[in-house]
């Protein structure tokens, strides 16, 4: 029996995405923020949420605009991913300084960052009070993907050629290499099953 040590209540799930979220309804009050607290809620309709502390630049002006955009980060964005996170918007202009790239989204007021790979564009439906972080939760008004990484052939989007990175406890990494996709372990059995029926 392998031993466990108990700790106390934590926010230890890991690894996490590292996403940058752009915000912003107009070229002076666009901004950037980092988040780790982001994830996938509901499938149908497609919903994201991000959860930011109300001291956070980011976070009037998404209250405000009720709008806000994922953008998936890569090895190459690494860099900025973490400025953006450490920086705040009131003292810098992050894409200034960070040479990103806003673009205008197709369906909410904040802008895209070019660069990134995959921008997820959302539209706040609601808001939750949870304690130090406050909850974001949006329906995904439209995505964005990067047409270079889009298999000519197939339509299907190559996610590890855009070299994805992700957060765990202070710290980056990249994503690793496939070890099998959703279903493998019954598919395996079905074709072990089939040979023996054989």
């Amino acid at each position: 029996m392998r031993s466990k040590a108990l700790w106390k209540p934590g926010t230890l799930l890991y690894p996490l995405p590292a996403v940058m979220v752009s915000v912003g309804a107009r070229r002076e009050e666009y901004n950037i923020i980092t988040v780790a607290w982001a994830g996938t809620i509901c499938s149908d309709p497609p919903m994201c949420s991000i959860s930011i502390r109300p001291e956070r630049h980011s976070y009037g002006i998404i209250s405000a605009h009720k709008a806000f955009v994922i953008n998936l980060t890569t090895r190459a964005l690494a860099f900025a991913a973490d400025w953006c996170g450490v920086k705040s918007g009131r003292d810098v202009d992050k894409f200034k300084e960070m040479k990103l790239t806003p673009r205008t989204a197709s369906a909410v007021t904040a802008p895209i960052i070019e660069e990134s790979p995959v921008n997820i564009e959302c539209t706040v439906t609601d808001m939750m009070k949870l304690g130090t972080h406050h909850m974001f939760i949006a329906k995904v008004a439209a995505v964005q993907v990067d047409s270079a990484c889009i298999n000519p052939k197939t339509g299907v989007f190559r996610f590890h050629d855009t070299a994805p990175i992700c957060f765990s406890h202070g710290r980056y990494y990249e994503v690793g290499k496939l070890i099998g996709q959703f279903g493998f372990s019954v598919r395996k059995k079905g074709k072990t099953e089939r040979r023996r029926k054989g």
